[in-house]
């Protein structure tokens, strides 16, 4: 993607989940499987089946805008993300998103970031909810938010596994295979959300996805990404961020 796509996918965010400087939502699902000839328990998650990892990243359409296919069941969220060609490019600065910007009410200038569950290490890019005791307010209205903008990645898992009806039963071929049904799912559901767009989206809800979550990962690093975080919280108390319904919602 380029820059221009990048800030397209923040402008809907911002549009839609009232959350700025969005690139988009990311989780993981268990898609399951009959376990592999030779594979053993690499395929073998905390749920107790088998399965390969979708870890994906979503826009406010519901569509995908990266997908990593095939991980083993059994690792864990935040392993599944180091290993990616998206994180390595992340990292490395050669995603060509947009320029750090400042954000209200001191206009601190923060990077755009990403948004994922508990499952997910807090990055400089990559942002999470506050998991400590005693929240205070602001905190809880972050996460309120966090959550009211990540769901779009929850709602797309949920209309591709209804839609596709493949992923009701366990995927019974060759890893190879699976990787390629689930990757040709994936394009044939972004067809379908593009030409969707005029529909009602801000009003779907998935009932029982066939797909599992990964494993919950506790695990907090990096000081850079929890001052970014502790100034999107700031920004969603202030007069030009908050919402005049999230008190109700915490």
């Amino acid at each position: 993607m380029k820059r221009q796509d990048w800030e397209e996918v923040a402008d809907q965010f911002k549009r839609r989940a009232n959350f700025p400087m969005c690139l988009g939502a990311i989780d993981g699902k268990h898609i399951r499987v009959q376990n592999f000839p030779h594979a053993g328990s690499v395929h073998f998650n905390y749920k107790k089946f088998y399965s390969i990892v979708l870890l994906a990243i979503a826009d406010a359409n519901y569509k995908f805008v990266y997908v990593d296919i095939g991980a083993y069941g059994k690792d864990c969220d935040s392993s599944i993300l180091q290993s990616t060609d998206f994180w390595k490019r992340l990292t490395l600065g050669e995603l060509d998103i947009p320029q750090s910007k400042g954000l209200p009410p001191k206009g601190i200038k923060v990077p755009y970031v990403f948004i994922g569950d508990s499952a997910f290490a807090i990055h400089e890019h990559i942002l999470k909810e506050f998991s400590n005791n005693n929240m205070s307010v602001k905190q809880r209205v972050f996460n309120y938010r966090l959550h009211r903008a990540r769901r779009y990645v929850e709602c797309a898992f949920g209309i591709l596994s209804n839609k596709w009806r493949i992923f009701h039963r366990p995927l019974n071929v060759s890893k190879k295979f699976s990787k390629n049904i689930v990757k040709a799912c994936v394009v044939l559901h972004n067809i379908v959300r593009s030409r969707d767009v005029g529909g009602q989206d801000d009003e779907i809800i998935v009932p029982g996805s066939q797909f599992r979550n990964l494993i919950r990962n506790t695990k907090q690093t990096g000081k850079t990404g929890k001052g970014v975080r502790t100034i999107f919280a700031n920004y969603f108390v202030s007069d030009e961020g908050k919402l005049p319904w999230q008190l109700s919602k915490i």
